[in-house]
């Protein structure tokens, strides 16, 4: 279903969708956020909006500049909208994700990423690329899931280690973590997609996870020349 918004324009510089970015509403219903998102007064939108029970609503082309990500980074991109596709679920922030959702989002998934080429490690969260500012899609979001199922990915390695935090950061830009600088606010960052609800100092696990993940998938490796 195609519910049309004004709020885009074209992607700077001749540039392609290579990210896909996930959010949530935060808001009550499907149907208050499309308002949201189609409103030319508020200035935002996404590409897709997905509803409670499952519908996908389209509102921007995904040839065209939805503005969904605003400040923030991943990797070398510093223009995320520009270089992204948007996708909405409609939740409060605060409830579980349904399983039809659930399941729209993994279809509609497998599509733009074997439309635009867009490899698993270049699906993030709207927190992954504006920690701090940003905090969806959330504690509840199944990242695990969506690993398994191959639009994500997850750690496998769970081998002790020491690093200090100049290692930290760099593991964490290594991976795509390029927003901020801040150690705390990139371990927080890191739980909230990989150990949700994990709280303390960093641990060997925290290591354990930035490593291997910055060792598989280094994220302008993956990035297509810009």
């Amino acid at each position: 279903m195609t519910h049309p918004s004004p709020n885009c324009g074209p992607r700077r510089g001749g540039a392609t969708p290579d990210l896909l970015v996930i959010h949530y509403t935060a808001m009550q219903s499907a149907e208050a956020a499309a308002k949201t998102l189609c409103n030319p007064e508020n200035e935002v939108s996404a590409h897709y909006l997905i509803s409670e029970g499952g519908d996908v609503l389209s509102l921007v082309p995904e040839e065209q500049r939805a503005w969904h990500a605003g400040a923030g980074a991943w990797g070398q991109v510093t223009d995320v909208n520009s270089r992204s596709i948007g996708i909405e679920l409609a939740n409060s922030g605060f409830a579980p994700f349904t399983a039809a959702q659930m399941d729209s989002l993994t279809e509609l998934l497998s599509d733009i990423r074997s439309r635009w080429q867009i490899p698993p490690e270049r699906v993030i969260g709207h927190s992954d690329m504006a920690p701090g500012r940003k905090i969806d899609p959330g504690v509840r979001f199944d990242w695990r899931r969506l690993a398994l199922e191959g639009h994500a990915v997850w750690p496998d390695s769970r081998d002790e280690a020491e690093i200090s935090d100049n290692d930290f950061g760099a593991l964490m830009r290594r991976f795509g973590y390029t927003a901020t600088d801040d150690p705390e606010l990139l371990l927080k960052t890191l739980r909230l997609r990989f150990r949700p609800r994990h709280e303390g100092p960093r641990d060997a696990t925290d290591v354990a996870i930035i490593t291997d993940l910055a060792r598989r998938f280094p994220v302008d490796d993956s990035a297509p020349s810009a």
